[in-house]
Formats: structure tokens, sequence, C-alpha cells
């Protein structure tokens, strides 16, 4: 249905407004909140057990310490894996990709699938001990290369695939 105030006008001369951008639409896999569990449950002790053998030289008021790091590490351990899943987006269009990303420093990365150089999947032990997988898109940014992680690892193959046919693509019909 035409509204009211473009009746007689030609088509040619209606133009829609630009979309507005947006954050990428879609979540990470679940299972992230998992690796991210073990990401923290790898690196908080470290410093728990320097604390407390630093304790037994310099007193028990290091306790003190390691009690508030403890602290922190079972906050980490709840908190972040959560709010972490809260944040990462992100989506494939027929004309660019997208991805949030973040805790304290928040990263919204877009590249134009014309630009893309390459696309790579990438797997960590600790990712592929739960099954996801990372993609990541490389343009001539100097910004860096635009990084979806914690995907499903068969969805990581789709994505890198249609990416990488989409890219070859670009470049025939580049000039």
């Amino acid at each position: 249905m035409v509204p009211a105030s473009h009746i007689g006008h030609s088509v040619d001369t209606v133009t829609s407004p630009p979309l507005p951008l947006r954050p990428p639409g879609n979540r990470v896999d679940p299972r992230c909140r998992r690796w991210w569990t073990a990401q923290v449950a790898v690196l908080m002790p470290l410093p728990l057990i320097v604390l407390l053998v630093v304790s037994l030289f310099l007193g028990p008021w290091m306790l003190l310490a390691a009690a508030a790091w403890l602290l922190i590490t079972v906050a980490a351990l709840v908190v972040v894996p959560r709010v972490r899943w809260s944040i990462h987006r992100w989506e494939e269009t027929d004309t660019a990709v997208y991805s949030r990303s973040g805790l304290f420093w928040e990263e919204w990365r877009a590249a134009p699938l014309s630009r893309v150089q390459t696309v790579d999947k990438t797997r960590g032990p600790l990712e592929r001990l739960f099954g996801l997988a990372t993609v990541v898109v490389t343009t001539a940014s100097s910004g860096g290369a635009v990084r979806i992680r914690s995907l499903d690892a068969d969805l990581a193959e789709e994505i890198a695939q249609r990416l990488t046919v989409h890219a070859e693509g670009e470049q025939r019909d580049a000039t």
C-alpha cells in the first residue's frame, strides 16, 4: 500500500531513507559460556596460588589478599561468561560480515564482502573440547580482521565456505 503522501509521485522521485547501522543480530553458541568459564578457571587460580605461597613468607596478612582474589575468582566464574554472552553478536549478510565483542572494551566490526581477502576457521584446544570455532575474516584494513568467536564448529565451517565463495565472486568482479 502506498502512503497518501506518495500518491501522484513517480517511483523515481520517492527515495527510501538509508538503513541505520545496527548491532549484529545473531548470538554466539550458548556452549561458549562453559568455554569462557573454563578460561577463567584456568587463568584465575594462578595468582591465588602465588598469594598463598607469598603469605608463607610475608605473613598471614597476605591471606586477606588471597581471600579477596578468591572472591573475585568466584564472581568472575559466575558473571563474566554471562555478561560476555549477552554482548557477543555476529551477522553475515549479502554485503558484509559484522561482529560485536568485548567485555571491558566493546568492539563493533564490519567488513564489506567486496574487501575480503581471506577467510579462516580456527579452533584452539578448549574450543575443540566444547565443539566451538572462530571465523576470521581478513581485509586490507589496518584495524585488523573481523573475528566471529564462539560459533558451533559446523556452523563456522559453513560460514567460512559461504564467505570464501562470495569473496571469490567479488574478486572476479573487481577491476
